[in-house]
């Protein structure tokens, strides 16, 4: 199945945007295809190449796809745990507003019940299952890009890149949900049930004894509604966002922007496109904690019992949770691909061909 994928992708649009992906200073060779240009980082000139050769990277490669999930692992694993103290405030409000008030409240009330240490209370279902998660997440998503892309074509693949770009970060986060929901079961838990223990070695044992494998994946369904939704805003906004600052805000090409500029506007990129992904997937989150904390929670359940206006419960550290998260995400994932001189392709142009057709229909 995986060897039919990575076939299809190699013959996607998206792959081989230039020939090499090499640290060394390089020719430019043409690029054959139109969709992505070529581009100059830091005045060194590199290229990439579906050739294979000591110290590169090639585009579509296994290797290229297991880069990026590692590049996934690291943005999703280090900023969901740097933020465990504020989603653990933001759960708890969302559980129980009526104890939590607000923000402020959640940090003051939660200190002093459990110190200051409680603040970090999930931390290692959140780094494990977060992990596992940014793996999927990135990983799957440029894969399945290439082959979705390779299936509709070049010209196709420019026009609807919008919907493309929707699609293959919606198949990504169905896999990594999977691996995402046992761990956040677990630390939901943790975080919002009085007197549950409170490492993930004791709960997950002690969630199974007392509710089998069920237990870990109640909450899938409504953890899909959240992250399917928040993953398809954060990859076609970042990607449309990013498109719009190189071509109305930033002054200069992208191609003559040096790696730290360039990752300064994958960051702003990332954190317009975090706000929307908060608001989106915000309700859907709401069902989720309230599932966790309750066994014999349903869905129903929970909306009958917040009603419309409580599904907002906790909006506002969300939006400043996931902004951050989102932008943060993004930085560290492209400084990967840099680091590990992964090819990052440039916004897409217009291919010659539909250039050519619409030329040709305007005489």
């Amino acid at each position: 199945m995986f060897n039919s994928l990575f076939e299809a992708a190699k013959n996607s649009p998206f792959t081989s945007p230039v020939k090499k992906a090499i640290c060394e200073s390089q020719p430019i060779e043409p690029s054959p295809s139109a969709l992505v240009k070529p581009r100059l980082i830091e005045g060194n000139q590199r290229t990439i190449s579906a050739a294979s050769a000591s110290g590169e990277v090639v585009y579509g490669s296994g290797i290229y796809y297991a880069y990026c999930g590692l590049g996934g692992i690291l943005s999703c694993g280090i900023t969901h745990t740097a933020l465990v103290p504020l989603d653990m405030v933001k759960c708890r409000i969302q559980v129980n507003p009526d104890k939590y008030k607000n923000i402020g409240n959640g940090f003051k009330v939660s200190i002093k019940e459990d110190g200051v240490r409680g603040l970090a209370k999930g931390w290692a279902p959140t780094a494990y299952g977060y992990s596992f998660q940014g793996l999927g997440k990135f990983g799957f998503y440029e894969l399945f890009k290439n082959v979705y892309s390779g299936i509709i074509g070049e010209e196709n693949t420019y026009l609807y890149r919008t919907s493309l770009y929707l699609a293959a970060s919606a198949s990504a986060e169905f896999f990594a949900d999977i691996a995402l929901a046992p761990f956040e079961a677990v630390k939901v838990r943790i975080q919002t049930q009085p007197g549950f223990v409170s490492t993930l070695r004791q709960a997950a044992p002690l969630i199974y004894k007392n509710e089998g494998l069920t237990g870990f994946y109640k909450g899938i369904v409504p953890l899909w509604g959240r992250q399917i939704p928040y993953t398809m805003m954060k990859f076609a906004c970042f990607e449309r966002t990013l498109e719009a600052l190189y071509k109305y805000v930033v002054p200069k090409p992208r191609d003559e922007c040096s790696k730290g500029e360039q990752l300064i506007v994958t960051f702003a990129a990332g954190y317009i496109a975090g706000v929307f992904c908060a608001i989106v997937s915000h309700p859907a989150d709401t069902i989720v904690s309230k599932l966790n904390q309750d066994k014999d929670a349903t869905v129903g359940k929970v909306y009958k019992a917040l009603g419309f206006a409580g599904m907002w419960k906790g909006l506002v550290p969300r939006i400043i949770m996931i902004g951050t998260l989102t932008a943060l995400q993004w930085f560290i994932y492209d400084a990967v691909k840099v680091w590990l001189c992964i090819p990052r392709p440039p916004p897409p142009g217009m291919p010659e061909s539909l250039r050519a057709k619409l030329e040709a229909k305007q005489h």
